[in-house]
């Protein structure tokens, strides 16, 4: 079991600078004639994923990844929804009350605070489970979303504060105080990208996390498990997304046959 830690004002920094650069490689992404999607940027990834599978990759793009006493993680993942529309897509992610039966176990408490036309705030409570850790984070966060044209969307998600709860659920839970804890998440972002094309959607996300540093004397036996769990979590996640979308879409036939 590690010590526990306090997020430092430059692991913090170094963090803001490469989620500013991930921004800035996404931007690069949306100009006219560019590669809007990862997947496309190769023809096996794009083939695997159009027959369904769900492709995950550590991802570099946000430039440089060292962080004082810290770690930034990057994955990226795809999946395809047949049948879907991207309007579909959009209509889960924002739906952000029903996180906590879209994205269960994970997610234990979900819920909007406040929405607009394409931006919002909302709050998730969430448990970190791992053979490393079990904790309970609770977390605010933001999100955007912007839309290229009728067919192409892309949102940018990100925490605003992050709380761990130690002994969640037991007469002894307690709150520890905000850059303060285990460590083993500080921060969390994501950026999503969708395309609605070949009759369905597909969906891509990357999601960025900043950690506590692993000791030198623990990385060869922590380091795989990390590696394991963010590659897994976000398997799970699009996942779990596919069927929820995929729900939407049930409902929406049966609306269709019901009242021609």
């Amino acid at each position: 079991m590690m010590s526990a830690a306090t997020l430092k004002p430059e692991s913090a920094q170094a963090w803001d600078r490469y989620l500013a650069a991930a921004e800035a490689n996404l931007a690069k992404h949306t100009q006219e004639n560019a590669t809007f999607l990862w997947v496309d940027e190769s023809q096996d990834r794009r083939r695997r994923v159009r027959d369904g599978q769900i492709v995950v990759a550590e991802t570099y793009s946000g430039g440089s990844k060292k962080a004082p006493s810290a770690l930034i993680h990057d994955w990226t993942g795809a999946a395809f929804l047949p049948g879907a529309r991207v309007d579909d897509v959009i209509s889960v992610l924002r739906n952000y009350s029903r996180y906590k039966d879209y994205y269960s176990p994970t997610v234990i408490r979900s819920k909007a605070v406040e929405q607009n036309a394409f931006d919002d705030r909302f709050s998730v409570l969430m448990m970190n489970s791992s053979l490393v850790v079990k904790t309970a984070l609770e977390t605010d966060c933001q999100a955007s979303y912007h839309q290229l044209d009728d067919k192409r969307w892309y949102a940018i998600s990100n925490t605003t504060r992050i709380q761990e709860i130690e002994d969640y659920g037991r007469p002894s839970e307690h709150r520890q105080p905000v850059g303060e804890g285990g460590g083993y998440i500080w921060r969390l972002a994501t950026i999503t990208r969708l395309e609605q094309r070949d009759a369905g959607v597909y969906v891509e996300v990357e999601a960025l996390a900043l950690s506590r540093d692993i000791p030198v004397s623990l990385r060869f036996i922590v380091d795989p498990i990390v590696r394991r769990v963010s590659r897994n979590s976000l398997i799970e996640s699009l996942q779990q997304t596919q069927r929820a979308v995929g729900e939407v879409v049930a409902s929406d036939r049966q609306l269709v046959a019901t009242n021609p």
